[in-house]
């Protein structure tokens, strides 16, 4: 078997030339890689978004890979291709889920050989993706990290409209002031697999174990539909009590380009610190909620980690990630009385 150095190596060098014959875009929609001088505990494989690129992952790899993690953010197939595209001539993206498919199990094969745990995530069509693996492939996904994935469209109106129609549209984009890098527009059919995809991993989820699983939405998020991250949420943790759920509140008015303040996110690093905070803790989400519980109750974070015995299985993170906890429903739940109360 050929080293690990051998192993990172050819994949700089080997995706640097097809990329460079294709031609590339720009330089924000190629792959990148961020891989350690030596095998790592964990490696991240993440998929970008439906139509953009492996930019919207550069801040969180620049993260991650501090941490010392390695880090792959592959260029999903027929996305960020230069071209003169539009209506007459849209951009090439695949309209079978195969492709996507076979593209993903490929780059998890690679990210094994790299030793170590596998973290797999995904933005929008990319979380679809990450969400597929994560019910295909769970006993070897250490951690899956949904966020904003396109499991359904944001109304039913929409998603009879993605199921049935075979035109060419172009994203609005509601924060004008964001950069988009990637492709201004699609044709239906190739948005259609995402659709599709997410409704067999809605299904699977529901009937079998998926990998530990933590699903992020936005209540600002006007392109997806939040009640489905939560449907699988509440599947996931029937079979994996290690799956989370988090929902932004309207307040922080995060968008559905949630992974960069370049895209609209002024909450970038609060993002980053619930990752690292996920895949370095080894907590139920049972656990999250006693913490949350105890906090509501007069603890401080430190003290309700060390009552219930679990110093050694937190993230240096996770403090931040309780900050967005939802306490007080917590509360509630446990403590019906308190309904009525403001």
């Amino acid at each position: 078997m050929p080293s690990y150095s051998a192993i990172t190596s050819a994949v700089v060098r080997d995706i640097k030339a097809r990329e460079d014959a294709l031609p590339i875009r720009n330089e924000a929609c190629r792959s990148r890689f961020y891989f350690q001088p030596a095998p790592a505990a964990k490696t991240c494989l993440f998929f970008h978004g439906f139509t953009a690129g492996p930019y919207q992952f550069v801040p969180m790899a620049e993260a991650l890979f501090r941490a010392g993690y390695n880090v792959l953010i592959p260029r999903m197939p027929g996305h960020g291709l230069a071209g003169d595209w539009g209506k007459e001539n849209p951009p090439p993206l695949p309209t079978k889920a195969e492709d996507y498919q076979k593209f993903a199990l490929q780059w998890l094969q690679l990210a094994q050989t790299l030793g170590g745990q596998i973290v797999v995530g995904g933005l929008s069509g990319g979380g679809t993706l990450a969400g597929w693996l994560a019910v295909e492939r769970p006993q070897v996904i250490s951690r899956a990290i949904l966020y904003a994935a396109f499991l359904s469209s944001s109304s039913k109106v929409i998603d009879l409209f993605v199921r049935n129609f075979n035109s060419y549209n172009e994203w609005v984009n509601p924060k004008p002031e964001a950069v988009r890098f990637g492709y201004n527009g699609f044709m239906v059919p190739a948005l259609r697999v995402f659709l599709l995809m997410g409704t067999e991993i809605l299904k699977r989820s529901r009937q079998a174990p998926i990998a530990p699983t933590f699903a992020i939405s936005s209540e600002s998020d006007i392109a997806v539909g939040n009640p489905d991250h939560r449907s699988l949420f509440e599947s996931g943790i029937k079979y994996q009590p290690k799956c989370w759920y988090q929902r932004f509140d309207r307040v922080l008015d995060i968008p559905h380009t949630m992974m960069t303040q370049e895209e609209g996110n002024n909450y970038q690093n609060l993002l980053i610190a619930m990752t690292k905070a996920y895949i370095e803790s080894d907590l139920t989400w049972a656990e999250v909620e006693e913490i949350g519980y105890r906090m509501t109750r007069g603890k401080t974070f430190d003290m309700a980690v060390s009552e219930l015995n679990l110093t050694a299985k937190v993230s240096r993170d996770m403090p931040a990630m309780m900050t967005m906890v939802d306490k007080r429903a917590i509360a509630i739940s446990r403590n019906p009385r308190f309904r009525g109360d403001r």
